[in-house]
């Protein structure tokens, strides 16, 4: 499980903040980099084409079994994605670069939907938290490996040969797949020789029916737009960085190696708050945290090039979202109910992330006109619909951490 979550942790940035520095180096607007950023809709999509991992084998692959089939093949397509990613540049095609990042994109939420399925049949419910624990120190290190260490290889050598090496690091999760033991899969699984339209179906069904229609659309509006300040700001903050005088080895350094420590800081601390405190609480603290560290990047911006305003903002950014993204998950964790649980999860996740990306799409083009600074008060109020929604729910929320 480290090996795998380090695999779903490498290409992350690789599609997301270390290629808008690659672009932003490459001469790309900023009005272009935010269009681009559409490549990495794949992870927000993923639950449409999870259904075919769990009712077909992989084509290339099925004798592995069809769980390390399909890791397998994430893993062949995601080599491939990179190796030609690489060689292609920003600088020879934007189209094709987009494609290619698209494709990254594709491959990554691939490997992340088939290691949820091995996770959760390779042991029983009792052993899961230790898998998930072991996964996600993996998938920790994958990003600092391909945020930081991208970062440093195109710093000393060329960004060519940083996607060439984060290429070559994805053979350490395939040769994980092949060693490891396929899941014993159950009679059910082995009746299921293809979709339904079902699959699809039930799980809204069953969601709208259990909360009522009106508050399951304020739970599903609530839930993505909860983050969104954070995914506005996302994809344009690489690229700030290096407008305001700072190198890719700065950034690596700050932003991609001690900015994921203090994310792994703000994730234990919500750990320990969500057993002490009622859990709409935290919704709320955690909202205005991701909402207000966004003005610490004004600081950065009137003290261009200063390492102090650039930790400071870094220590605030990445606490307060792994903070958030801890109290969201637990939010989100007791909205499912028992035999939809993965996939309604799963709807909720990528709803989570949808309304901040398509936002994104366009966020260039608001600094292009307006600056920077008048983009992160802005991002900041974005949060503004998320309080109002959640003043609604206030009353509908659990008022204390559900007792194990």
């Amino acid at each position: 499980m480290f090996f795998f979550g380090f695999g779903c942790g490498l290409p992350f940035f690789l599609v997301g903040q270390t290629a808008s520095i690659w672009l932003r180096d490459a001469g790309t607007t900023l009005g272009t980099i935010g269009l681009i950023s559409i490549a990495n809709w794949f992870y927000v999509l993923k639950f449409l084409w999870a259904p075919l991992l769990d009712a077909q084998d992989p084509p290339l692959f099925a004798r592995l079994g069809r769980r390390r089939g399909w890791l397998l093949t994430a893993h062949m397509v995601l080599v491939g994605a990179l190796v030609a990613t690489a060689l292609t540049g920003p600088q020879t095609s934007l189209l094709g670069f987009t494609a290619l990042l698209g494709l990254v994109a594709f491959a990554g939420a691939t490997q992340d939907t088939a290691v949820d399925a091995y996770r959760i049949e390779i042991a029983p419910v009792q052993a899961q938290g230790a898998l998930v624990a072991t996964y996600s120190i993996g998938y920790r290190m994958g990003l600092i490996t391909g945020g930081a260490g991208a970062l440093y290889v195109a710093e000393f050598s060329s960004w060519s040969n940083a996607y060439l090496a984060m290429a070559l690091l994805v053979l350490i999760p395939a040769t994980a797949a092949m060693l490891a033991r396929e899941p014993e899969r159950s009679a059910a699984s082995l009746a299921r020789t293809r979709m339904r339209l079902a699959d699809f179906v039930d799980p809204f069904r069953e969601f709208v029916r259990r909360h009522g229609k009106l508050l399951a659309v304020v739970v599903l509006v609530f839930v993505g737009l909860y983050k969104l300040p954070d995914q506005i700001l996302g994809v344009l903050a690489g690229p700030f960085y290096r407008d305001i005088g700072f190198t890719k080895a700065d950034i690596a350094t700050v932003s991609k190696l001690y900015g994921v420590m203090l994310g792994l800081a703000g994730v234990l601390a919500a750990a320990l708050a969500i057993a002490a405190f009622p859990l709409r609480k935290l919704l709320l603290v955690a909202a205005l945290g991701i909402a207000t560290t966004n003005l610490l990047y004004i600081v950065m911006a009137v003290n261009p090039g200063e390492y102090w305003a650039f930790v400071l903002t870094i220590s605030g950014d990445n606490f307060a979202l792994g903070f958030a993204g801890t109290v969201l998950v637990t939010y989100m964790s007791s909205l499912t109910s028992a035999g939809y649980t993965a996939t309604q999860y799963a709807l909720l996740s990528s709803l989570a992330n949808l309304p901040g990306k398509a936002a994104a799409l366009f966020s260039g083009f608001i600094v292009e006109n307006y600056g920077y600074i008048a983009f992160f008060v802005a991002s900041t109020l974005s949060i503004v619909p998320t309080l109002l929604l959640l003043w609604w729910l206030w009353r509908r929320i659990e008022p204390a951490p559900a007792k194990a």
